[in-house]
């Protein structure tokens, strides 16, 4: 299993995944980034133009409203894709290798003590797009997937980065 790892960036926290999917780069990048790929993995659409500097809205699926506004920070089509969601730094970059894609996945965000739910959610959400690149369906209780990475994470990266819990369970992490 190919586990993140979390690293202080000075006042912030990134986790950092890195993977290779046995694809071609350009296959990987449409699954990145276009609108009906995203749906597959990502947890969120991400509205709006494909280039540096333009405004970005995300939606969680079933919501009318929009739940977050952002940014296009880097769009390098097709090795680098990086933007601001919320208060988070999103960045995806592929490079070409002898067995396909290597898939470096980081998220730069404020509080450690929701390091280990969203390295676990992440996690899934990385899991998913290996399956979409498959071809296979996303397949499986999103919550049972998480669990046990959750339990994982929060061992590896230790009490403080599980201090906030899943959205809406009144631990104060995000959708309460």
């Amino acid at each position: 299993m190919r586990h993140g790892t979390l690293e202080r960036s000075g006042d912030r926290w990134t986790v950092r995944f890195a993977r290779t999917v046995p694809h071609p780069p350009e296959k990987v990048w449409r699954a990145v980034t276009e609108p009906e790929h995203l749906a597959a993995w990502y947890p969120t659409s991400i509205e709006g133009e494909r280039t540096a500097g333009a405004a970005l809205r995300f939606r969680f699926p079933g919501e009318d409203e929009y739940a977050e506004t952002g940014e296009m920070l880097v769009f390098d089509p097709p090795t680098a894709m990086a933007f601001r969601q919320g208060e988070d730094v999103v960045r995806i970059e592929l490079r070409p290798g002898a067995d396909g894609t290597e898939l470096v996945f980081t998220v730069t965000f404020g509080e450690v003590g929701r390091a280990a739910r969203d390295t676990a959610g992440w996690h899934v959400c990385l899991d998913f797009l290996a399956g979409h690149l498959d071809g296979a369906e996303p397949s499986g209780d999103t919550r049972a997937l998480w669990e046990p990475l959750n339990a994982h994470y929060a061992a590896e990266f230790g009490p403080e980065s599980a201090t906030i819990g899943p959205p809406g369970d009144g631990s104060g992490g995000t959708g309460d």
